[in-house]
């Protein structure tokens, strides 16, 4: 039996240099990527100001009582 084999100079495999660059886009790509998200995300989950909350006064720092 047999094999022929067909040598394929854009194989991944063959070249370490342009494997490496790929490789190094890809990465680049993954963190810039997943960095952009967390600032959306922080930006979307962001500080909205000051709520208003209703604070009994008998709990303030000079409490009030009746």
């Amino acid at each position: 039996m047999e094999h022929n084999t067909v040598e394929n100079k854009n194989d991944f495999t063959g070249s370490w240099v342009s494997s490496s660059r790929f490789l190094f886009y890809v990465t680049i790509f993954c963190l810039l990527s997943f960095v952009l998200g967390g600032c959306y995300n922080l930006f979307k989950h962001r500080y909205k100001g000051k709520p208003e909350v209703a604070v009994p006064e008998n709990t303030l720092y000079n409490p009030k009582y009746k």
